[in-house]
């Protein structure tokens, strides 16, 4: 049977996906078609993939007749995610969605409502870090209990200045405009951060407990027309709930921009010992340090790792190739459904703990 992968979105990130297919199964027997409503846009799109169907909008798209295992891609910003993948499940097909998933938690509910009547899948492209070799030799030692009772958990990745829509893609003025993505830093940064962390946790419940917001202030020349009322630095704690009962606090802190030091890490310490690795950036040392007790001793034990530890599938076609390998029935580390709602629910728990200054609680199959 033939695989057919449609696109909503012509822009840089639609492209990411597109040049993913080149790396699935059977790749030359894969029909592609692309939706936008830019025709210059479409224009440099089918430029890159000349084989391209291409439609000035996703509802004459999507009018043929579904196949079982259609894919469909959302990648346009994210206020336009809760509709246009709400369309494409009802088409009877399985659907990707760029990250953040949705706007707010009722949205993402919402789709996970409709993708379970269509008996669809809704996958999440928050994805694409699994794979990374610190992450898959600290779930070994998890696996072997070796820290025993974990009792602390610290995020912490600090970015002097690299805030989306200024520094990073500084021609995407929507980043910046919360109506429009939602949010600063958390929302296009974390869903990447809470997907690792709740694969490596697993956990049941989390809380919210107290979380803040902020947008230091640096110099901008920003057209006057740009709308920039988003977040660039936040942190939370929280309490995670485990399934065999036991719970520990994480402190997570995330910026874009700040003034303060930079850094990026995560450690996490258990009774009888800890562990602290990089999250991966350009400045990253790519280690992981084991610290224990040895006769009355702190002994560190640290493994280095090569640069290119992100797996075997490239880093911007993961979503994709994990995805493709869901729908087909295969054993695959894809993000969907239940798993998809519970991971942005993290995210957005942390604005609406700082915006009502109440505690929030995010619990699987809610």
């Amino acid at each position: 049977m033939t695989q057919r992968i449609y696109l909503i979105g012509a822009g840089m990130i639609a492209r990411t996906h597109a040049a993913a297919i080149k790396g699935l199964p059977a790749a030359e027997d894969i029909q592609l078609a692309v939706a936008d409503p830019n025709a210059a846009m479409l224009a440099a799109f089918t430029k890159q993939f000349p084989h391209a169907q291409t439609f000035a909008d996703a509802a004459t798209m999507l009018a043929e007749p579904a196949a079982e295992n259609d894919i469909v891609v959302i990648a346009t910003p994210p206020f336009t995610h809760y509709e246009l993948a709400c369309a494409a499940l009802r088409t009877g097909r399985h659907v990707l969605c760029e990250k953040p998933l949705a706007m707010d938690r009722a949205e993402a509910r919402a789709m996970l409502a409709l993708a379970r009547e269509q008996q669809r899948l809704l996958g999440c492209c928050s994805v694409r870090y699994f794979g990374w070799s610190p992450f898959e030799e600290t779930r070994r030692l998890l696996r072997e209990e070796i820290l025993g009772h974990i009792y602390h958990v610290r995020f912490t990745f600090l970015e002097q200045r690299n805030r989306p829509g200024i520094e990073y893609q500084p021609e995407t003025h929507w980043f910046l405009d919360q109506a429009k993505c939602g949010g600063g830093t958390l929302m296009d940064r974390a869903p990447y951060e809470f997907s690792l962390l709740n694969r490596l946790f697993q956990p049941l419940r989390i809380d919210v407990l107290n979380a803040w917001l902020s947008d230091p202030v640096t110099a901008l020349s920003l057209p006057d027309s740009v709308v920039n009322d988003v977040e660039q630095h936040a942190g939370a704690t929280l309490r995670y709930h485990l399934q065999d009962g036991s719970n520990f606090i994480m402190s997570y802190e995330r910026a874009s921009g700040t003034h303060s030091t930079e850094r990026a890490d995560i450690e996490i310490s258990g009774l009888n010992g800890a562990i602290r690795w990089d999250w991966p950036s350009l400045r990253a040392r790519k280690f992981l340090a084991h610290t224990y007790d040895r006769h009355g001793q702190a002994e560190t034990k640290t493994i280095s790792f090569a640069t290119s530890y992100q797996g075997h599938v490239p880093f911007l076609e993961k979503p994709l190739h994990y995805f493709y390998q869901r729908v087909h029935g295969q054993d695959s580390p894809a993000v969907v459904n239940e798993q998809a709602v519970f991971n942005f629910s993290c995210v957005r728990a942390i604005y609406d703990c700082a915006n009502t200054q109440q505690p929030q609680t995010v619990a699987w199959g809610e």
